[in-house]
């Protein structure tokens, strides 16, 4: 199937069992009604962390709460909450060079500061709600292996640093002579650590729906939305199509992330489905293996990179793997297949902690699990939340390029006072560039691809 067909697609059937969802769930085929409600206040499109944590925002405290009608195309969190690494992982200066360069200085100092929030935005919301989902809060540290990545890296931190425009105070930089001995990767040529946390992100939504059920929100699981009615009516009322029947609705709000093209087609170019893969490890000689206190992003060049969870129980959750197949597009890019494997990057992780981390050569750590994701990549890497262009009452928060968790929470929030309280996006809380416009979604640049063109262009060989 070519890309761009793929891209209109929804989600497929069948998924590969990701192992945060590899047992059934109360909550998964929930239907709230045998019927599907015919009117209601708000629809939501999505029932991943995006969906549901903007219903809980809009039904918090609200003395005169809305009806609310909550549509998942399959199982209740079976789309990329369900199948990433469970990484509430900032961008506290990495990216800000670049975003400096692209938005300008203030703009990428606001963007910073709003993702280092969300650690303990989380925490907050787990321990407020009392969610068990295995929270831990932790540092997470970028390990360089590159000597020249590493060194720009350096010295983009050192400029960062000398300008102070950005809040780097829980920020450590350790150099080489310190590197792997800190981190305990082989070979590391420098790392940087912040403060972080991972989770076990399906329990938490699965939780938090069904307090929000309880509240009377309408929930109906394997009701896939076909399309949206092109204009609303005289009423200002739009017409939500399924194949269980027609929701009307004067409000709707896309969480629709990856999928987001096939329910709005003007925003098919700027929020693209991207495939990825993940992969859960065991050690049967975990209790003498040296204990993970810290997550990781291992950083191989500018390009390629994984990210690495310590569980608790001892086990590793492990994602990436690009090196085996970026240089495919069609293999990614464009790509809604969850339902299959990337297969040239299975084996990649075998053997995954012995050959990186000092400590675990004699581990026999071995992969237990491994599965794909559908993803939203945003063609200028900012993900679209606001009022949809040119339709009033409709509503996005999508497109977060991989990096939803430490964005989505507090950006629901704030999408969350737009569909309740009307307020103006300017008067959200959330960064300047997140707000979608006519000249985002308009604009026949993407700069996601031009970041790309070198590894297609190339035809490079995928590393072993």
């Amino acid at each position: 199937m070519s890309t761009s067909s793929q891209q209109d697609r929804g989600p497929v059937p069948n998924p590969v069992p990701s192992f945060w969802n590899a047992e059934s769930r109360p909550l998964d085929d929930y239907r709230s009604t045998t019927e599907l409600p015919s009117v209601a206040d708000v629809v939501i499109v999505g029932a991943g962390f995006a969906g549901v944590v903007t219903a809980y925002h809009i039904l918090k405290d609200n003395p005169n709460p809305p009806s609310i009608v909550l549509l998942e195309a399959r199982k209740v969190c079976s789309g990329a909450t369900g199948r990433n690494g469970g990484h509430v992982k900032p961008d506290t200066y990495f990216n800000v060079p670049k975003y400096t360069k692209l938005y300008g200085a203030a703009a990428a100092a606001e963007l910073a500061a709003f993702e280092a929030s969300h650690v303990l935005a989380v925490k907050t919301l787990v321990e407020s709600e009392n969610l068990d989902c295995d929270f831990h809060l932790t540092r997470a540290v970028d390990v360089y292996l590159d000597a020249d990545h590493a060194r720009k890296t350096e010295a983009s931190y050192k400029e960062l640093v000398k300008a102070g425009t950005v809040d780097l105070r829980d920020v450590a930089f350790v150099p080489k002579k310190d590197a792997e001995r800190v981190s305990g990767i082989k070979g590391a040529q420098c790392c940087f650590s912040f403060t972080a946390a991972h989770l076990w992100p399906s329990k938490m939504v699965h939780q938090l729906l069904k307090k929000l059920l309880d509240k009377g929100l309408s929930l109906h699981a394997n009701t896939p939305v076909s399309t949206v009615s092109s204009a609303p009516d005289n009423s200002g009322t739009w017409m939500v199509n399924t194949p269980r029947g027609t929701i009307k609705s004067r409000k709707v709000v896309f969480a629709t992330n990856g999928y987001t093209g096939q329910v709005l087609p003007e925003y098919r170019n700027s929020i693209v489905p991207v495939r990825g893969i993940c992969s859960h490890i065991e050690s049967p000689k975990h209790q003498n293996s040296p204990h993970l206190v810290n997550t990781y992003g291992i950083r191989f060049d500018a390009l390629n990179n994984d990210y690495l969870i310590p569980r608790a129980d001892g086990s590793i959750v492990v994602g990436g793997a690009r090196q085996r197949f970026w240089p495919n597009r069609d293999r990614w890019f464009g790509n809604v297949r969850d339902d299959e494997l990337v297969e040239e990057a299975v084996s990649y992780f075998d053997g995954y902690m012995q050959r990186l981390f000092r400590g675990w050569e004699t581990s026999e750590a071995k992969v237990k699990e491994i599965w794909t994701g559908i993803m939203g990549y945003s063609s200028d890497f900012m993900p679209h939340i606001g009022d949809v262009p040119d339709k009033p009452g409709q509503f996005i928060i999508a497109g977060f390029s991989g990096h939803g968790m430490p964005e989505i929470l507090l950006s629901s929030k704030g999408i969350a006072g737009m569909v309740r309280d009307g307020i103006s996006f300017e008067k959200s809380g959330l960064p300047r560039i997140f707000k979608t416009s006519k000249s985002r979604i308009s604009s026949k640049t993407s700069l996601l691809e031009e970041s790309m063109e070198p590894i297609w262009a190339s035809n490079a060989k995928p590393k072993l």
